[in-house]
This record gives structure tokens, C-alpha cells and sequence, in this order.
């Protein structure tokens, strides 16, 4: 049977993958409990809807960045995705652009970026990590502002790998035949196979750059004049530095409870962070996103758009392209059935009041 929501391709996918595999993606940091609590936090916020609204037609869509959206449901930058379906980010890609939506790359993408783009018919941004080599980001940088990639998403959250036990215990390393494929130019593809530890743990202690701060944001806009989003912000004065910074948005993330454990379940963080910028920079959300109703509490609560992780890497593992453009549209249409329950018409009329009283 197909599945009818994302917990059900959650259960077929677990069932498709190996062990480390699934491990790697569903895991958290230490006890996981932000990983659990990004979903809890959800749960836990009623919504007060409206009645006689008028609610027969809904639009789902709007602008981000100069992108022309059908859902504001991004997907979110996620690593080594042919480990899940051999097509990989290149599937995932063409259905997030097919949906009418955006595709966040990873830096540690197994499909070069120039491909990436090509299949999503240049609705991508990039995500970057930046590395103690600075020359291998600049020409990081470079690369995939000329492949078509239209913002970089800075990572800021993870100056060192959050310490993720099912990977330690698993020894993670990539299977035989995939790569870091956007870095086989500068020769760091490989993940270090280790005993006992996470080989990609290992990878960033030795490569990427644990001192960045807020003055490497300018550096970064130095580099390129593609906007750049902040991603891993759940304080209000950190989002202000990102709009002191030059930034041109900020994603409200706990890299999906795999960094700094016990730190705050994103929708918890989210309401201050849109108070504090006022309208004034793109604010996204990602990290435990499963339902349409989740997509209205957290646009009610500020955000312009959220990002889906997780479920696009089941939908992934379950049916390739066809499993992901399944979880998209499963969302987008619980999201505008909830809408309509709500008594909204547009987002524009997802406001606090809907969730807040």
C-alpha cells in the first residue's frame, strides 16, 4: 500500500536501508533528545482556528528570493544522498523543482554541483561548510555561483561534529563508490575510515574550520554576490548579528537535534527570532517538520518558509524521485487542508494569533 504520511514512509524506508545507513540518518547527537523534542515542541502547540472564512480556494504559494513558489516547504541540505537511491541528490532535485520549490544542496553532496543544478532547472541553493583551507572554499564558493546555484546557506552550528554514538558505534564511513563529490578537485572526498569512531567526525576535526566568526560572514560576501542565509540560529541576538553581518536570511535550525543536545526544539526558538528581526531578513525553519499543520504553526510564528529534512531522505529510500515528490505533495496538501481548517486563505493569513490566542 502507499503510504498515506510521512511516518508511514519513515517505517518503509528504516525497512530499506541498512543499518548504519538509517542510523546515520535518523540519529541524533548523545541522548537525542532535541532530536525528539523538535517534534515534541510541535505537538504540544494547539491551534485555534477560524470558522466561516470563506476558505474553498487556497494558495500555498508566494516568493523567497526571487523564486516563484507553489509550497513553502523547502528541502533542506542533507549529506551523501545516494546512500539512499542511487540517483540520489540528482532525484531528489528534479522532484523538489517539480513541486515548485527550492533545493538546498549539501556541501557533502555525492553529485557534483553543476549536475544538481542542471536537474532542478537552477532552483538550488548551496549549503557551505567552510573549511581551514580557505582557498578550497573561496574556489568552493566560485564553483557553484557559476553552476547556477542562486544563495549559499552557511552552516554555523557545527565548528565541530556534534558526537552522534550510533555513528561512533557503527565506525560511519561512506560505502564503497560514493565520495564528497564536490570536493574531488581539492582532494578531500574521502572519508577517513576509522575503529571505533565516526569517520565523518574525524573529516571535520581535520578539515573544517572550527574558528569561523561573524566577521567570516563578510569575508564570505567578499566571495560572492549571491545572498547568503545563516543556518543554525536559535537566538534573537544571533539573528540580529546576521542582519548586521550583510546576511540575507537565517534559517532557525539545530541541524536536526544532531549538534549540541538538549539545545532548544526549533519552534520554540522560532517566535522571539521573528520578533527581533521584524520582516526584515528571510526566516526559515527546519527540524522535525512532519505534518501540513506543523507548516502552519511555524509560518504563523514568523517563519517565511520551513525546510524538510528527514522525510525527503525516506521518500528517497522508498521510490527514488516518485518517493520524494510523494512526501512534497503529501505535505503541500495537508498543508492546504489545514489551512482551510484554519480559515486561511493565503499564507499571508497564517498569523500568531492562530497559535498563540
Amino acid at each position: 500500500m502507499t503510504p498515506l504520511n510521512l511516518a508511514e514512509y519513515e517505517a518503509r524506508g528504516r525497512e530499506t536501508l541498512p543499518g548504519p545507513v538509517c542510523d546515520y540518518y535518523c540519529g541524533g547527537a548523545q541522548d537525542e533528545i532535541t532530536l525528539r523534542e523538535n517534534r515534541a515542541a510541535f505537538d504540544r502547540l494547539p491551534l485555534r482556528y477560524r470558522v466561516l472564512r470563506g476558505a474553498e480556494r487556497r494558495d500555498t504559494g508566494g516568493t523567497l528570493l526571487g523564486h516563484a513558489l507553489r509550497t513553502p516547504i523547502l528541502v533542506a541540505p542533507m549529506a551523501f544522498q545516494a546512500m539512499a537511491h542511487p540517483d540520489g541528490e540528482l532525484a531528489a532535485a528534479r522532484a523538489t523543482a517539480a513541486a515548485g520549490s527550492v533545493y538546498v544542496l549539501s556541501t557533502l553532496s555525492t553529485t557534483p554541483v553543476e549536475q544538481v543544478v542542471a536537474a532542478a532547472a537552477g532552483r538550488v541553493w548551496f549549503q557551505l561548510y567552510v573549511y581551514r583551507d580557505r582557498d578550497v572554499t573561496a574556489a568552493l564558493v566560485r564553483r557553484v555561483e557559476a553552476a547556477g546555484c542562486s544563495a549559499i546557506v552557511l552552516t554555523v552550528d557545527a565548528p565541530m561534529l556534534g558526537r552522534r554514538e550510533r555513528d561512533v558505534r557503527n565506525s560511519f564511513t561512506l560505502p564503497r563508490g560514493l565520495a564528497a563529490a564536490n570536493l574531488t578537485a581539492a582532494g578531500l572526498q574521502e572519508l577517513p575510515e576509522t575503529h571505533g569512531e565516526s569517520g565523518l567526525a574525524a573529516y571535520f576535526a581535520s578539515l573544517i574550520d572550527p574558528g569561523l566568526t561573524w566577521e567570516d560572514v563578510a569575508w564570505l560576501r567578499s566571495l560572492t554576490a549571491l545572498p547568503i542565509i545563516v543556518k543554525g540560529i536559535v537566538r534573537p541576538d544571533d539573528a540580529l548579528l546576521a542582519l548586521e553581518s550583510g546576511a540575507a536570511g537565517v534559517v532557525v535550525s539545530n541541524h536536526g537535534g544532531r549538534q549540541l543536545d538538549t539545545a532548544p526544539a526549533t519552534i520554540d526558538a522560532l517566535e522571539p527570532i521573528a520578533r527581533a528581526l521584524a520582516g526584515r531578513l528571510v526566516l526559515l525553519l527546519d527540524g522535525g517538520v512532519r505534518r501540513g499543520t506543523d507548516v502552519v504553526k511555524a509560518l504563523a510564528l514568523g517563519a517565511h518558509g520551513v525546510l524538510a529534512g528527514r522525510p525527503v531522505l525516506w521518500g528517497l529510500a522508498v521510490d527514488g524521485e516518485r518517493g520524494v515528490a510523494a512526501v512534497l505533495e503529501v505535505l503541500r496538501q495537508e498543508l492546504a487542508l489545514a489551512m482551510a481548517l484554519c480559515g486561511c486563505r493565503s499564507l499571508a493569513e497564517l498569523t500568531p494569533d492562530l497559535v498563540r490566542g
